[in-house]
């Protein structure tokens, strides 16, 4: 029997076989980690539990794909670092995961009590420096509290909007031996209630009679639609009250593609029209223009898990706080059989929307069907979105080649897209694959990263190599960091443009074939589709090295709030 199991004899337990028991309960199938010597007592227990430990070559990585683990299952991720630098090198993982709303634990290692403050190997002040980005961040001060404290953390993770947690604990906590009867150990499903809030009744009776009275409304699906699996919810609305839709973040895929209520190039068109917007779980942040680009004249509804971002940054006129899912349900059910739930009379504005968007799709289409070398960023988009589909878990890893295909790209099912999210964190692309497809392995997974946001983590190519986890990859290679340099140009000039922000023309292709992966360059836009195809077919780890247009700027860069 392992050395810091439970035995009987003596009937003793070790604090890292406790966390284990903890996270055994909440139902945490892996964790992500790099070693370290003081954490290692929780791989034991990982064992004895049946939880996966699956080790990376950093700690941001760690971090990361304990993000994305929860946004593709809905359930906590969890990544365990050793202490100081280990989990320094997480904190952007935990970053990333506080403004996307993203529910993870991070573990980290301490010294031991015993050497408190006297400047033992990695001690650093772990807790202030997770406090500001965390929703609930403690050290372990007992070994028998070990797993009353990894269940803590866990309840503390859905208060409110998700995030996440972090807990230190000391290594002689994390070793020490005690009595099974002295430690706390949470029963699974026993020690959180549920979240779900179906709002203020009046609001939702307010919110369905401002829609069956609406001519022009329309609804934002934002990224809490996916995370409260409210989409069945959110489509019933749309079609039953004739409502067109627009999605963002997590929320894409919500609609398919095709769908007669599914808008994604008139977003602007109809925010500047609509005499109702419907806004659901989404900020009123950078990505919206801190809502400065919805109508002054139209009446504002917002919906968010979180009371303190409903009218936030601007003026609402109706503000419901709860889970999306069930808030969209019952304003569906308390507005149908109303005058037709206001559906007969929105063709019109359906069909206004309906020409805006083919207006912008012609805008457009010549750089869609460009045969030009270097490659434009909208061939190479336009042909991944032709080569998804149902099963393919799109995600972007980028700033101006994922701006692009932001507008392009569009996920054929829900929960089939993956970004960063408001941070705008480089470096997501490689932990997110790892993620998606240990906890779907189901489903293809195809990352589109920019060169220089792949350098960020790409080494963690190897580990799936390692864990044998076939994904397709492009990286849109114009060796640059482009979003930068069409900033730094505007402001100033040409001459200094390329300032700190460009690269060496690096062959990913040949980095991929070196770690055992497909590799395969792209100069020809002819070439892309072929290419996808090898890719899926190689059954491997795949890097699709395509050369784009460095002078070609997406349409969200050149618009960015930063850079008027």
């Amino acid at each position: 029997m392992p050395d810091g199991s439970s035995d009987n004899n003596s009937d003793l337990i070790s604090g890292g076989h406790l966390v284990a028991k903890a996270l055994k309960a909440e139902g945490v199938e892996v964790i992500y980690t790099l070693c370290g010597g003081h954490i290692i007592d929780i791989y034991d227990g990982c064992v004895d539990e049946g939880i996966k430990v699956v080790d990376v070559r950093h700690e941001q990585v760690a971090a990361h794909a304990a993000d994305g683990y929860a946004r593709i299952t809905g359930k906590p991720g969890c990544a365990v670092v050793t202490a100081g630098p280990g989990t320094t090198d997480a904190v952007t993982g935990v970053a990333n995961a506080f403004r996307a709303e993203s529910p993870m634990l991070l573990i980290g290692g301490q010294g031991a009590h015993t050497q408190h403050k006297m400047g033992s190997l990695q001690d650093l002040p772990h807790v202030d420096m997770m406090t500001p980005i965390t929703k609930f961040a403690a050290t372990v001060p007992d070994t028998a509290r070990a797993a009353d404290m990894v269940s803590m953390a866990f309840r503390e993770c859905y208060h409110g909007a998700p995030g996440p947690s972090f807990l230190e604990i000391p290594r002689d906590v994390l070793d020490a031996r005690v009595p099974v009867s002295k430690a706390r150990i949470p029963a699974a499903g026993q020690y959180r209630a549920s979240t779900r809030s179906a709002g203020d009744p009046e609001a939702i009776e307010k919110l369905a009679d401002l829609l069956v009275h609406a001519e022009k409304p329309a609804i934002l699906l934002g990224s809490q639609v996916w995370t409260t699996r409210g989409t069945e919810s959110a489509i019933d609305l749309v079609r039953t009250l004739n409502v067109p839709a627009y999605m963002n973040g997590a929320g894409r895929g919500t609609l398919p593609p095709g769908d007669p209520h599914h808008y994604q190039l008139s977003r602007r068109y109809a925010f500047s029209n609509a005499d109702v917007i419907v806004i659901v779980g989404t900020p009123f942040d950078f990505r919206m223009g801190y809502g400065k680009r919805l109508s002054p004249d139209a009446t504002v509804v917002q919906i968010d898990l979180d009371y303190r971002t409903v009218g936030k940054n601007r003026d609402i006129d109706l503000g419901i706080v709860g889970d999306a899912g069930l808030i969209l349900k019952s304003v569906t059910e308390a507005a149908s059989g109303r005058l037709n739930g206001g559906a007969s009379k929105r063709k019109e504005w359906l069909d206004e929307l309906r020409a805006a968007e083919q207006t912008a799709l012609e805008k457009r289409l010549p750089s869609l069907k460009s045969d030009a070398s270097p490659i434009h960023p909208y061939r190479l988009v336009s042909e991944i979105n032709d080569f998804l589909t149902e099963d393919s878990v799109y995600i972007g890893d980028g700033g101006d080649i994922v701006t692009f295909s932001g507008q392009v790209v569009q996920p054929k099912s829900p929960g089939h897209w993956m970004d960063p999210g408001p941070l705008g964190t480089l470096g997501v692309g490689i932990p997110f694959v790892l993620a998606a497809k240990q906890a779907r392995p189901d489903k293809e997974v195809v990352a589109l990263f920019g060169d220089g946001a792949f350098s960020l983590t790409g080494w963690d190519f190897e580990t799936l190599v390692r864990y044998d986890l076939p994904f397709v990859g492009i990286v849109g290679n114009n060796s640059s960091m482009n979003q930068i340099r069409y900033g730094q140009a505007q402001k100033y000039g040409l001459d200094r443009e390329r300032v700190g922000n460009t690269l060496g023309d690096v062959h990913y292709d040949k980095f991929a074939q070196m770690l055992g992966g497909y590799g395969e360059e792209v100069r020809d836009p002819a070439d892309i589709g072929p290419a996808l195809r090898r890719a899926r077919e190689s059954g491997k780890p795949s890097l699709i090295n395509v050369w784009v247009d460095p002078d070609a700027y997406a349409p969200g860069t050149m618009n960015q709030t930063m850079y008027k």
